[in-house]
């Protein structure tokens, strides 16, 4: 296959995926340039923040890495765009009872075809990132998104809302090599951030508490999101009961909790218990055993196809979660375009809000969110 150099902007989160894409693709012969994408809200992550893509110490190791590589460099502000798209959203699903993921959020919105139009502004051809995914084309030359080589890194889950003309322009240079392997390339390119950890948090929610950063946005007066009117002040506290009607205890919000949650619920019971229910109109958290929490059915909306199949019934494997092991199941296309699935085991927490992406083999055939 004949080489064709092109002009790729590389989206820098200052960790060692992104350092060795752009790499990579300046070692094949690539016009690459990287830039780092500032999205703290309000300024919330600045200072505190300083291992996720958003911090400080991640825009200083990018620019590092882009010195050493001999590239070009930028930081884009997208701090209005990411908090409509991504904080804001992620509240208002909590306030819904529902379980936001927030990095697909970010990935539809922000990370590619926002980067994209700005790539393009500054004459760049083509984006890429430092996902664990691939890119592949059936026989009829259709693009999809396929599961990276590194099983235990795979986020091929998470790409499934990119539309088509993003991954027409799109290289994801690292899907077919393992973490180990981008380690080692790392070091042989002598880059800074070689050793530095994978980071594991919501970026701007750096303590990982989420209730309290909830708290903290509805009684904001800068916030789009707040508090409905009869969930004010002291109002929001609420009850903990059993399917059976049991009070156990009350809670302090039940925007504090999700689906299938097991630890934190600050209940006694003589059985291991989960969440399997929450009602924001009384205002109560439902809880179960594990029993409870297993189920078949899910209805998906806001599908988003690669390769959608010629039958409005087919097979294939769902993931519901992004560490989820994807099932086999029965999918049904409805006439208004959601999707209906029948896993052919129980599933342990099917979440409204959460996204149901379905494969054939390691291709993603398509994906949508859990109503």
């Amino acid at each position: 296959m004949t080489f064709v150099k092109k002009k790729i902007l590389v989206a820098m989160s200052g960790g060692v995926d992104s350092s060795v894409t752009a790499a990579l693709l300046k070692e094949q012969g690539h016009e690459v340039g990287g830039a780092t994408i500032r999205t703290w809200a309000s300024n919330t992550c600045e200072s505190l923040n300083t291992r996720a893509c958003c911090g400080l110490t991640g825009v200083e190791d990018a620019r590092s890495v882009c010195d050493t590589l001999g590239i070009p460099y930028w930081v884009f502000n997208f701090e209005k765009e990411f908090k409509k798209h991504v904080v804001d959203y992620f509240a208002s699903e909590y306030l819904k009872a529902r379980t936001p993921n927030p990095c697909i959020a970010c990935n539809e919105h922000i990370k590619f075809r926002l980067f994209l139009q700005r790539a393009r502004l500054l004459g760049f051809e083509a984006i890429a990132t430092g996902h664990y995914a691939r890119l592949e084309r059936d026989g009829d030359g259709r693009i999809c998104i396929c599961e990276g080589a590194d099983a235990g890194k795979d986020q091929s889950y998470v790409l499934f809302p990119l539309d088509r003309e993003v991954l027409e322009n799109l290289y994801l240079p690292i899907g077919g090599y393992t973490k180990t392997w981008i380690r080692e390339k790392a070091r042989a390119f002598n880059l800074c951030v070689m050793n530095k950890p994978d980071s594991q948090e919501i970026c701007f929610i750096p303590s990982n508490d989420y209730g309290a950063f909830l708290d903290k946005q509805y009684a904001s007066e800068e916030s789009a999101v707040k508090l409905p009117g009869h969930l004010s002040g002291e109002k929001k506290t609420g009850v903990i009961r059993t399917l059976s009607g049991e009070v156990l205890g009350r809670h302090e919000g039940y925007f504090h909790y999700t689906i299938g949650q097991r630890r934190g619920l600050g209940v006694a019971f003589n059985e291991r218990l989960y969440v399997v229910n929450i009602l924001p109109e009384t205002n109560e958290v439902i809880v179960g055993t594990k029993e409870d929490i297993l189920g078949r059915h899910f209805q998906a909306a806001r599908i988003n196809w690669f390769l959608k199949p010629e039958s409005g019934m087919f097979q294939a494997h769902v993931k519901i979660r992004s560490q989820h092991r994807k099932s086999p199941a029965t999918l049904t296309v409805l006439e208004d375009g959601r999707v209906e699935g029948v896993f052919h085991e129980p599933q342990e927490s099917i979440t409204p809000g959460q996204a149901a992406v379905f494969y054939d083999g390691p291709r993603v055939l398509g994906g949508g969110w859990i109503d």
